[in-house]
């Protein structure tokens, strides 16, 4: 029997705002001294790219700047992000929406799950 098309759910494109956790430890697995936090960053846009099916990934400075508070080399194991997909205003741009990856502190990443949040 043929497969029949998929529904809308995977390719609505609709803004909105997640909150997740990232175990960056597990991807700095093998990884050399002097490139751990530049991966880092990498892993986080990577991540951020297949979650919220934007090819434009932007960062936030706060969030970069936790990635590398401990150095090149000691990453921190565990970072909670929000990442809000939203419209480009730019008429000229390629994508219809990007996403913006955020820093959430947190005191303890123990039973935090991910959570769509509220835009107001």
């Amino acid at each position: 029997m043929a497969k029949t098309a998929k529904k809308g759910a995977r390719t609505s494109k609709e803004p909105v705002t997640r909150d997740y956790t990232i175990h960056l430890h597990k991807y700095m697995q093998k990884v050399s001294f002097k490139k751990r936090a530049a991966r880092a960053v990498r892993v986080v846009r990577q991540f951020a790219g297949k979650v919220m099916l934007t090819k434009d990934v932007k960062v936030d400075t706060k969030l970069n700047k936790f990635i590398w508070s401990n150095g090149v080399r000691n990453v921190p194991r565990r970072v909670r992000i929000r990442l809000s997909r939203k419209r480009n205003e730019d008429e000229d741009a390629k994508e219809k929406m990007f996403t913006l990856v955020q820093h959430v502190p947190v005191e303890s990443f123990k039973g935090l799950q991910t959570e769509t949040v509220r835009d107001e």
